[in-house]
């Protein structure tokens, strides 16, 4: 199994003992507040399940600035993108602070933070930290716009976590942390793992994916690894794609070949740096490659196709990262071999060779009742897709 990120133990920070948490969870009672954003939550959260490991807390200027720069903290820890607590609210001269989560009814306290600074991005900081993370100052990119939304003032320092927000409650069967990722590996017995990231349902295209990665890299099993936090408007939500991915699992993949799970964390649609973060994830987890497709992690027109591959040749020290990539081309169903492929190996084909439909033509379809063709999608994940854009349209 592929050691976790930095040379290190997993580092958690999930308050795993029931005393300590409840004599944790009564102090905050008495701590000064501070409902944080969406974002700094799901940091919270992926601090807390060990994908962040060995990161101890929220950054400071210092490391964000330079982690914004050169994908490196002042002290040398390779980190794509800062992990940030960013507030517009005072919290005086507080030396810890109760974090409340803004995702769940009451706003429970999510965390305990302790203050080491509180320091305030200055316009050229903001910018330089947006333009190196999304590549882009655009505002009507979904993470520009969101970052640049969250606050100036950056409070930094070493956390200790009290639950996963809402995540364990809605996503029982499938939210998973880094530790019980590693955990089920070791009982398989697998060594050897791929991990396929994604936000949206898994047609066919994604399944032969992860087929050929498993087949290529000859590893032990796959693990399919969902964002279930926050998206932007218009994306399938969490628990549709969640029920459509295990009714093309357990239809479509040999028994005990794949673990379908999910992680709490915000998309931050950060193209190549948000790779390089997911190779991070997967790591911690156990993984030894990340299949890396076409625009992973990308939004509209902001990244070039492979983009997200060439920073791992390019931006990534050859000894920064343990886990491996596995280079994905564009891959769709061919109407001359009748089964699915990546269309770098197929150069005999012309477009009309491949069936592929756009995001758009795919919702239309399926928000008009029609099926989509059985060459794109497996007909039982095709049914769980109509009966969701229906529901929504009715």
């Amino acid at each position: 199994m592929t050691q976790p990120h930095g040379g290190v133990d997993l580092n958690p920070l999930y308050v795993a003992d029931a005393a300590q948490r409840s004599a944790l969870a009564e102090a905050a009672g008495q701590l000064p507040s501070l409902l944080v954003n969406s974002a700094a939550a799901a940091n919270a959260v992926m601090l807390g399940a060990g994908y962040f490991s060995p990161l101890p807390g929220y950054m400071n200027k210092a490391d964000a600035l330079s982690v914004a720069r050169d994908m490196h903290t002042v002290g040398g820890l390779f980190w794509p993108v800062p992990c940030l607590n960013l507030s517009n609210e005072s919290i005086g001269r507080a030396e810890s602070i109760a974090l409340r989560d803004p995702n769940v009814e009451g706003n429970p306290v999510l965390a305990v933070q302790e203050v080491q600074s509180v320091e305030t991005l200055s316009d050229d900081e903001l910018r330089l930290i947006t333009e190196k993370v999304f590549g882009t100052l655009d505002p009507k990119h979904p993470g520009v716009a969101t970052l640049v939304s969250l606050g100036r003032q950056m409070i930094s320092g070493p956390i200790r976590v009290l639950n996963y927000s809402y995540f364990e409650q809605e996503f029982p069967d499938t939210f998973r942390t880094a530790p019980q990722i590693r955990k089920a590996i070791a009982d398989a017995g697998w060594n050897k793992v791929v991990a396929f990231q994604t936000r949206n349902p898994m047609h066919r295209a994604h399944e032969e994916l992860c087929k050929m990665a498993q087949e290529s890299v000859q590893a032990d099993g796959v693990l399919i690894h969902m964002l279930l936090g926050k998206l932007k408007a218009g994306d399938i939500p969490a628990e549709v794609r969640d029920a459509a991915i295990r009714k093309m699992v357990d239809l479509y993949f040999p028994r005990n070949t794949v673990m379908v799970t999910g992680y709490g964390f915000d998309m931050l649609y950060a193209g190549p740096r948000e790779a390089v973060l997911h190779a991070v994830f997967r790591q911690n987890a156990g993984c030894s490659h990340l299949i890396v497709g076409r625009d992973h992690a990308g939004v509209g027109s902001y990244y070039g196709p492979f983009d997200a591959q060439t920073i791992f040749d390019t931006q990534v020290p050859e000894t920064a990262l343990r886990i491996e990539i596995f280079r994905a081309d564009n891959t769709a169903f061919s109407r001359k071999l009748g089964r699915v492929v990546m269309m770098r190996d197929a150069p005999d084909h012309t477009p009309e060779d491949f069936v592929q439909l756009s995001g758009t033509k795919v919702r239309e379809l399926l928000a008009s009742g029609q099926p989509l063709p059985p060459e794109f999608a497996r007909p039982e994940v095709a049914n769980i897709l109509m009966e969701y854009y229906q529901r929504e349209g009715s």
